[in-house]
C-alpha cells in the first residue's frame, strides 16, 4: 500500500522572502511532512532557481524530498527530486526523459480521472485531484466531490493526492475517500510563524496514525 503522507506545498507569498521561506520549509519538514513543493509563480528565474537550490538542500538535510512546481527545467538543473505540471506546464513524456526513471514526476488533474489515467501512461508518478475545499491559493478551481479519489482508487495503483483547501479539520474525510497524500498550502503556511506551522505539520500528520482503509 503506497504510504500516506503530508505533502508541503509553499505559497507564492514566501518567495520573495528567502529567509521566511527557509524557515518555514524547516518547520514544516520538522513537523513530518516528507514531500516539499516549491510553488513560485512571480520571481525572476535567477531568484527561483536560488530559492529552489536552497530548498533542496533543506529537504536533503531533512530527509523530504524536493519537487519544483510547473518547471521540469529547472528541476533538471538542479538535481531536484521532481517537478509536478499542470495541463499547460509542459509535456509529461519530457519530463520524464529530462529528469530520468527514479524521478517523482506529479499532474494536477481536477476531477478528470481520463485525465489521470493518460497522464501516468504519459510518464507521471502520482496525481493529484482536487480543490475539495474553499482555496485561497487556488479560488476559482473548480470543485471536486471527493468521490473522486474513491474512484481513482479502483482504477489507478499510483499514489493519490488530495488538494484544495485541505486541513487537519477535513483531511481524515479525503484520506477516508481515497486520498494517499494530502497536499497543504495556507492551511500549513498561512499562520506564517515557524512554531505554528511545526504544530500544523504534526496535525496532519496525526492523521495518517489512524488505520489505514
Amino acid at each position: 500500500m503506497t504510504e500516506r503522507l503530508l505533502y508541503a506545498v509553499t505559497p507564492d507569498t514566501l518567495a520573495a522572502d528567502p529567509a521566511r521561506l527557509l524557515d518555514a520549509c524547516a518547520a514544516a519538514i520538522a513537523g513530518g511532512a516528507r514531500l516539499l513543493q516549491y510553488r513560485d509563480k512571480a520571481s525572476a528565474p535567477d531568484r527561483r532557481q536560488r530559492n529552489a537550490e536552497a530548498l533542496l538542500a533543506l529537504c536533503r538535510a531533512g530527509g523530504a524530498r524536493f519537487i519544483v512546481n510547473d518547471d521540469a527545467a529547472l528541476a533538471a538543473a538542479i538535481g531536484a527530486d521532481g517537478a509536478h505540471l499542470g495541463r499547460s506546464d509542459g509535456r509529461l513524456e519530457a519530463a520524464r526523459a529530462s529528469l530520468g526513471p527514479t524521478a517523482l514526476i506529479g499532474a494536477s488533474c481536477a476531477s478528470d480521472l481520463l485525465r489521470a489515467e493518460t497522464a501516468l501512461t504519459q510518464g507521471a508518478s502520482y496525481v493529484a485531484f482536487g480543490r475539495f475545499f474553499a482555496s485561497t491559493t487556488k479560488p476559482d478551481a473548480p470543485p471536486a466531490d471527493p468521490a473522486v479519489l474513491g474512484a481513482a482508487r479502483q482504477r489507478i495503483g499510483a499514489p493519490i493526492c488530495a488538494i484544495g483547501g485541505v486541513t487537519p479539520d477535513n483531511g481524515a474525510l479525503l484520506l477516508a475517500a481515497g486520498a494517499d497524500w494530502l497536499a497543504a498550502v495556507d492551511g500549513l503556511f498561512g499562520a506564517g510563524d515557524p512554531a505554528t506551522i511545526e504544530r500544523r505539520a504534526r496535525a496532519y500528520c496525526a492523521l495518517f496514525a489512524a488505520p489505514p482503509r
